[in-house]
């Protein structure tokens, strides 16, 4: 930003616009060492989102009972889905607390942002759904306090980036269940060093969001119709605990995967698109759904369109002359441009070799 160029953002503005919250943790987020901090309405926006997105994730919690309990005890969960949630919460804490001690403050925000939102907001939220609604009662209760639990993680976590939003959820959140003992300005940093790793949770519900990040992967590079369900096989092999956590998360998996059916099998027919997951091979049937012959020349047809834009993006940048004359912003959005373009098309050629 420059006073000559005229190019300034006022703070004051931004702030009214999108509040202070999301003004501090744009600005936190955007403070890396030895980078410069590219400000604009539109990032600041982004982060008024997030804000909304913790609100509504708050307002679900509320919706559905979940509580702080008296003397909730982070190891004592049984459930493999709050067992995963609570060792991705000493996960995300570590990294944050790595980031404050190092005042590496975007590491810290950046740390704390991808927990809430990609780690509770779209996954733990999602998979605790059915739990809520077809659990057992003791299932139900469990993951009641959890949520309350791991919610008040979060806030402790953003509440050094974004304060005032953090405080009114502290205090809301405090109206049920046990009496509060302090404001969150004045309470105590999360300490989870008696708590022990819990390697199978990760390991479990790790393999169960990539599948279904896999599956949803394949359905969009593939333009599969949203509301069409699919058919899955898992192949897999004789140690290979996946077809056990198939059998586990299966209407998980088939709600959010959007399928019809699955089934563990020994072998996949070739019709198939096969996915390898770990140890095992996922197979989707396509058939009746996409046209295959359709599809392999459309992604055929994205591939050479990437291909050049790839081709004129380094025209530029192998010119001397454009690097040296055209402004610093405009070289750096080319250069991000060509980032952008070469992962497509990596994505395009993986969808197309996944049709064989």
């Amino acid at each position: 930003m420059s006073k000559t160029r005229g190019n300034v953002v006022d703070p004051l503005t931004l702030i009214d616009q999108f509040g202070t919250d999301a003004v501090r943790i744009t600005l936190a987020m955007a403070a890396a060492p030895n980078k410069d901090v590219r400000m604009g309405p539109a990032r600041v926006e982004s982060y008024r989102n997030f804000a909304t997105k913790i609100w509504n994730a708050a307002r679900f919690c509320e919706m559905n009972a979940c509580q702080r309990a008296e003397g909730f005890d982070p190891s004592q969960p049984i459930e493999a889905v709050n067992r995963w949630i609570i060792a991705e919460v000493q996960a995300a804490h570590a990294r944050v607390t790595q980031g404050m001690e190092a005042y590496r403050f975007n590491d810290a925000a950046a740390a704390a942002y991808e927990f809430s939102w990609n780690v509770f907001c779209d996954w733990y939220l999602e998979f605790i759904k059915p739990v809520l609604t077809e659990g057992s009662e003791a299932a139900k209760a469990e993951t009641r306090a959890t949520a309350a639990w791991v919610l008040d993680q979060i806030l402790l976590m953003l509440h050094p980036f974004m304060p005032y939003i953090t405080e009114e959820l502290w205090r809301v959140t405090g109206e049920a269940g046990p009496a509060r003992a302090s404001m969150l300005i004045e309470a105590q940093w999360g300490d989870y060093s008696r708590l022990a790793p819990d390697a199978a949770a990760t390991g479990e519900m790790g393999w169960v969001m990539r599948l279904i990040s896999e599956v949803r992967s394949v359905r969009t590079e593939t333009n599969v119709p949203a509301a069409a369900k699919l058919r899955l096989m898992l192949k897999t092999g004789a140690q290979s605990q996946d077809a056990a956590w198939l059998a586990r998360h299966r209407d998980l998996i088939h709600r959010l995967a959007r399928l019809e059916s699955s089934a563990v099998a020994e072998s996949l027919p070739q019709s198939m698109v096969q996915i390898v997951l770990g140890q095992s091979v996922v197979g989707l049937d396509l058939g009746g759904v996409v046209d295959l012959d359709k599809e392999r020349t459309r992604l055929r047809k994205e591939i050479d369109k990437a291909d050049g834009e790839l081709g004129k993006i380094d025209a530029k940048l192998n010119n001397p002359s454009f690097v040296s004359r055209a402004a610093e912003e405009v070289v750096e959005e080319q250069r991000e441009r060509r980032d952008e373009v070469l992962e497509m098309r990596a994505k395009l050629t993986e969808a197309l070799a996944r049709l064989g």
